[in-house]
């Protein structure tokens, strides 16, 4: 099969006849063998009666429904999953995507052998509290990432080599990040197009301030589990020993002017009155910790079922 089209939805039921014979006729025009996996997220408008309707006139569809709302990166990670397609595309089923750049994108991973290609839509229509936020993320993401060549890690259209999609996992609010998930996966030609946006059609925005907040977190998760996941003790270990030698020089340094002050009979505070002390104090405890920290979680990951667990691109 060639591609398979994962869109995620949450009540868009009014969208969804014409999202599918959208993508029908742009994958009859280029004669593409296909299938569209639509994983109905919880939606109580009647999406997964739409669904099931438009299914019987049309053999490529496929449907996947949750029992409740689990969000996005839920629906994409279960698409993921059920797609058998050499290519997949991604894409909202809001209609602000649009089908006729699934040629080019799929021409992008087959011909120009790019793990992954992000859209990135230039022209915007979505209004200014949510593209704002959309900018500080990506921002923050592409200098904590080091993928500098992606103006917007959010955009729902994006094409997939089948090995990207199958060695990944999507969870929380993770789905903002994957380029980022699937370059610590180690698929690092990762490209980007620039796409059509269009305005929204039917429905609202589902975008709260929630999302704000949970991406920001998500993203300083994936930072640390890239990077240390599987060597925290040099993440714990090295933040603990550093404080702990502070507090120790700072320990000398209170007991070094002490015993000067007795050599020459001279006047002295008493150590508890010296606020260094306490900075030493809490700097030798919280150093302890930290360390501990490390050696315990150093212990879980040893025993974790997936620590021997690395992408391997090719066995000859």
């Amino acid at each position: 099969m060639d591609i398979s089209v994962v869109v995620p939805l949450y009540d868009e039921v009014e969208s969804l006849p014409e999202l599918t014979s959208w993508i029908a006729r742009v994958m009859d025009e280029h004669k593409f063998s296909y299938e569209v996996i639509l994983v109905d997220d919880g939606s109580k408008d009647g999406s997964w009666d739409m669904i099931c309707r438009l299914k019987q006139n049309n053999t490529h569809l496929k449907g996947i429904r949750f029992r409740r709302n689990y969000g996005k990166s839920a629906a994409l990670n279960v698409g993921f999953e059920a797609a058998q397609g050499n290519v997949v595309i991604t894409m909202d089923a809001d209609l602000q995507d649009s089908p006729d750049e699934i040629p080019e994108l799929y021409r992008r991973i087959t011909e120009e052998k790019y793990d992954l290609v992000s859209g990135w839509k230039a022209k915007r229509y979505d209004p200014i509290s949510k593209t704002l936020p959309t900018k500080l993320f990506n921002a923050a993401t592409r200098s904590m990432s080091g993928i500098h060549n992606l103006h917007d890690f959010n955009c729902g259209l994006k094409a997939y080599r089948k090995a990207v999609i199958k060695n990944i996992e999507v969870y929380g609010e993770m789905h903002r990040y994957i380029p980022v998930i699937a370059k610590w996966a180690g698929f690092t030609k990762i490209g980007e197009q620039v796409v059509e946006h269009r305005a929204r059609k039917y429905g609202k925005t589902k975008f709260g301030l929630s999302r704000f907040v949970n991406g920001f977190l998500d993203l300083l998760s994936i930072f640390f589990v890239g990077k240390f996941g599987k060597r925290p003790m040099h993440f714990f270990g090295t933040m603990g020993v550093l404080s702990f030698l502070a507090g120790t020089i700072i320990a000398i340094w209170i007991m070094a002017e002490k015993l000067y002050h007795i050599a020459n009979n001279e006047r002295f505070r008493d150590t508890t009155d010296n606020p260094l002390f306490y900075i030493a104090l809490v700097a030798i405890i919280l150093g302890s910790q930290l360390f501990l920290t490390g050696f315990v979680a150093e212990l879980v990951s040893r025993n974790s079922h997936d620590r021997n667990n690395y992408q391997i691109e090719e066995v000859v």
